[in-house]
């Protein structure tokens, strides 16, 4: 499918991958566009090329993965573009796989646009703008892991923290290539797109996205970081309170083990209050090393009881 926008300054094409005749057709206009209908049948990852060598033919080309599945790897959605000064070649870009992204409103703003840059920045912003609402709705659920954490931290919550933090890194991933392919625009075509009013808006979304991000990840490297300290309270107090209560069992081990021996003669056998007197002894022995523990300060407040609103609870 092909569009002319602002009075036939420039065209936008839609390149379908599966129609021989339109990859023939390309392929005769410059080396690089057959080097780039190669690479749409082939490349299923972000990629980016450009050609500088003759002064106003300028052409960046490449990929970019504009929605990535969380949970596998290879279900990415991914469109291939080809731009010069005056044309733009798409080929899948399927703009109902992003929820919040308009095509109708995008392909009115891409007929006010002088050039086939600008309305590829158009397009570049329009995918920007989807990623910002996603991001928002990552921001809720940022928020709710943040009281989940306070309220009932548990290996669920740790393990909601680790894939929180995998979608953000997933956000960053799909937010780099973008950042790189404005970047690239400048590059090949020069400080004339600088003023573009598409060139600014897309710029200010890409910088919003990644100060998000950035912020985010601080957010969640503080919360692993919690977690860390946390855990490793816990496992401290665990070990810690196991030992005191193995020490405190110490008399009756021991004693126990003496009395438990099966020699002939034990004259402690015969006494007739011989069970109340190592009742007694046991609960001397096991009091007094209370005393000498706690004197000693080995037992700090691990035998305490927590408040349901502590985090070492």
């Amino acid at each position: 499918m092909e569009h002319t926008f602002h009075s036939s300054q420039w065209k936008w094409k839609e390149f379908d991958i599966h129609a021989d005749s339109q990859a023939k057709e390309l392929a005769e206009k410059h080396i690089t566009c057959k080097r780039w209908v190669k690479d749409v049948k082939t490349n299923h990852t972000n990629s980016l090329d450009m050609y500088t060598g003759t002064p106003g033919g300028e052409i960046i080309w490449g990929s970019i993965v504009y929605k990535q599945d969380l949970d596998e790897k290879d279900n990415s959605c991914v469109f291939h573009f080809y731009l010069t000064r005056n044309e733009l070649i798409t080929a899948n870009l399927d703009l109902k796989e992003l929820e919040h992204a308009d095509g109708k409103e995008m392909r009115g703003k891409m007929h006010f646009s002088e050039t086939s840059i600008e309305g590829f920045l158009v397009l570049l912003g329009e995918i920007m703008a989807h990623f910002l609402k996603e991001i928002d709705k990552f921001e809720v659920r940022l928020r709710d892991l943040l009281w989940d954490i306070r309220e009932r931290n548990n290996t669920k919550i740790l393990d909601k923290t680790a894939n929180t933090d995998h979608e953000l890194l997933n956000w960053k991933n799909l937010i780099i290539p973008m950042k790189e392919i404005h970047m690239a625009v400048e590059e090949a075509f020069g400080d004339e797109v600088l003023e573009g009013p598409e060139y600014k808006r897309t710029k200010r979304r890409i910088s919003r996205a990644s100060e998000l991000i950035r912020e985010y990840e601080e957010e969640i490297n503080a919360l692993l970081d919690l977690e860390n300290v946390v855990s490793s309270h816990r496992g401290n107090e665990i070990m810690k309170t196991l030992t005191v209560i193995t020490t405190l069992f110490t008399p009756v081990m021991a004693l126990g083990a003496i009395w438990g021996m099966n020699f002939n003669h034990m004259p402690e056998l015969e006494w007739k209050f011989g069970y109340l007197f190592s009742g007694l002894l046991i609960a001397a022995c096991t009091f007094f090393l209370y005393i000498f523990l706690k004197k000693k300060g080995w037992m700090g407040d691990i035998l305490a009881v927590r408040t349901k609103k502590s985090f070492f609870k």
